[in-house]
């Protein structure tokens, strides 16, 4: 089903759906390659594409190969590196706050800019009436 990369630097998944009809369950509650794959990214592996002779090489019928930098046979203390990747409202800086605030006050002043041009066009249109 899946085996650690020559290297140690990565592993495949070689029968998808073996893979995800038989190991998949075992450990999550799914067994939906595509989750799995997700869920991968979610933590910063990627899916490795080779790249020789200036060309792409398709790899093996249903190989697919996944690594991330933490990820090395041996070296097990590196594996509490690999995190989820969390995007959170805190991680937002204060300067762009500013900015987003700056850029509506500027967006408030035009509409009333525009509307104030509007009102005047509409009474002169209603005094050429």
């Amino acid at each position: 089903f899946f085996l650690s990369s020559q290297s140690g630097n990565s592993f495949h998944v070689f029968d998808q759906g073996q893979f995800a009809k038989e190991v998949l369950p075992k450990y999550f509650k799914h067994n939906n390659m595509a989750s799995f794959v997700r869920q991968l990214n979610m933590y910063g592996f990627r899916k490795v594409v080779h790249i020789e002779q200036g060309g792409l090489v398709k790899p093996e019928k249903d190989d697919t190969e996944f690594q991330h930098p933490y990820f090395i046979r041996g070296q097990e203390h590196l594996l509490e590196n690999i995190k989820r990747k969390v995007t959170s409202v805190s991680s937002i800086k204060n300067e762009d706050i500013k900015v987003r605030q700056d850029n509506v006050t500027k967006l408030l002043t035009d509409i009333q800019v525009m509307k104030g041009k509007q009102e005047n066009m509409d009474s002169k249109l209603l005094a050429m009436k």
